[in-house]
């Protein structure tokens, strides 16, 4: 299961350093005419305003059920979560993209390189806090050995994965910008300033790209895993009044709600009620194991009787 408090304490690590950043950045910008500071700068910003739709994104979903949401608000993260990669699409990347474009049109030499290198080191000491928070928090939601990679590609939670994402191609981000700086500067070449901007643009539509992936599937309806799914089925077919089952349905409604569909076929010579006894023992069986399954519905069957047992 997800950590909420993990995954909290990433996003508002996320915030203050990239408040404090985005501002050094643009004052450094000012004052050196640097374009990939000045894309950095946009990046930090986005980020910030990013973090904080994630924030708003994670308190919506935790509203409970109502009559017109009688499964709750869970997806409302994944809506935000979606809305974030949009942002930093068109945002983050495409003005970085564009700042590019337009310095190399128009180059000016880079002033005072000093300030950029100040500004760059802080960022890069900052944004790697915020980093390591957003891997503490995904880390956090593992099981068992599961490497940071699969992780990233399996998170159900937006606000973990997307913040690992963003923070991680900051650092390359500021990687890129100190590059072109330095090599600008060395070389009294502009053009390497441009070229670093429009790179930091790619990568945040790179970045993009993969979370709009991510996360349209997550809204569309993701099931979970194929190892869960064959524990759940496991955990079935362990119950003595159970004969036969079908492959379980899943469906992930947030980080931390799935909702269950079961197939069941009990012994035929169980009555009405020992059926609806045999139900509560397997929702209970499942949820000891899964207590993200937070919706279980069994459709119960044996031949004496058959019986239809929705349950929350």
């Amino acid at each position: 299961m997800a950590d909420a408090n993990a995954s909290k304490l990433s996003l508002y690590g996320g915030i203050a350093a990239n408040v404090a950043i985005a501002i050094s950045k643009f004052v450094a910008a000012y004052f050196t005419g640097s374009s990939a500071m000045l894309s950095e700068g946009i990046h930090s910003l986005v980020d910030t305003g990013n973090s904080g739709l994630l924030l708003y994104g994670t308190a919506q979903s935790q509203r409970p059920p109502d009559a017109e949401h009688p499964f709750g608000h869970s997806k409302e993260l994944y809506f935000w979560g979606l809305i974030v990669a949009v942002l930093i699409f068109a945002i983050g990347g495409g003005m970085s993209f564009y700042e590019g474009i337009k310095h190399i049109q128009h180059p000016e030499p880079i002033e005072d390189a000093g300030w950029n290198y100040v500004v760059l080191g802080l960022s890069f000491l900052f944004e790697g806090i915020a980093f390591y928070l957003s891997v503490k928090a995904l880390l956090a939601q593992s099981t068992g050995n599961v490497g940071f990679v699969k992780m990233l590609r399996t998170s159900r939670d937006p606000a973990v994965f997307a913040s690992v994402m963003e923070n991680l191609a900051a650092l390359v981000g500021l990687a890129i910008a100190g590059l072109g700086v330095f090599l600008g500067h060395l070389l009294n070449n502009p053009y390497f300033d441009g070229g670093a901007s429009i790179a930091i643009g790619l990568l945040l539509m790179g970045v993009a790209i993969f979370l709009v992936g991510r996360t349209k599937g997550l809204l569309v309806g993701t099931g979970v895993d194929a190892v869960t799914l064959a524990n759940l089925e496991r955990i079935a077919r362990a119950q003595p009044q159970v004969c036969e089952i079908r492959s379980p349905l899943s469906m992930y409604l947030g980080p931390n709600d799935v909702i269950l569909a079961l197939d069941v076929q009990f012994a035929d010579d169980l009555s009405a009620t020992q059926v609806a006894a045999a139900v509560e023992e397997l929702q209970d069986a499942i949820r000891a194991e899964h207590p993200e399954v937070q919706r279980i519905f069994i459709e119960a069957k044996n031949l004496a009787q058959p019986a239809q047992t929705p349950s929350k």
